[in-house]
């Protein structure tokens, strides 16, 4: 490990403790070169599986690319980042304990549905007509009729 801030290799660890979430090792160190403290965190490498996209081309998972699409829906509505945060977290984790090495970019999209359907309508009705990719108005009616009809039920429950 390399100091920050003289680039001398050689360091000592002072304290090592685990992060507050538990997914990580935070070690404060004191470089051996030039005695100023820095701050590392060690993670355990997880490997997410590949997704394969509806035309069968396969990419490396990117989480921003699922933050960025929740965002894009969320935009202008009442929702915080941490919500925001919460649900990117849950879609990784979810993909993490996906069994195999590939996952179809439709699973992670029904699964960005699902969440945002219970965070906020207008967010879902946002994203799913891009994920779904209405041909007509009617094809929107369709959806919107489904969400009442799903909204209804959970109010009599």
């Amino acid at each position: 490990m390399k100091c920050p801030f003289c680039g001398n290799g050689e360091n000592k660890v002072i304290d090592s403790r685990i992060s507050k979430d538990g997914s990580a090792i935070r070690r404060r160190r004191e470089c051996l070169g030039c005695g100023k403290r820095f701050t590392t965190y060690e993670y355990v490498e997880e490997v997410l599986p590949m997704v394969v996209k509806k035309d069968g081309r396969r990419e490396p998972f990117d989480r921003t690319k699922i933050k960025n699409g929740i965002q894009k829906a969320c935009e202008k509505r009442p929702i915080s980042t941490e919500a925001i945060d919460t649900v990117v977290e849950n879609i990784e984790q979810d993909c993490y304990e996906f069994q195999g090495q590939e996952i179809p970019s439709t699973v992670i999209g029904e699964k960005i549905m699902k969440a945002l359907q219970s965070l906020d309508a207008v967010a879902y009705v946002r994203f799913a007509s891009v994920y779904r990719s209405f041909r007509d108005i009617g094809d929107f009616m369709d959806e919107l009729k489904d969400l009442l009809k799903a909204k209804k039920k959970e109010d009599r429950i």
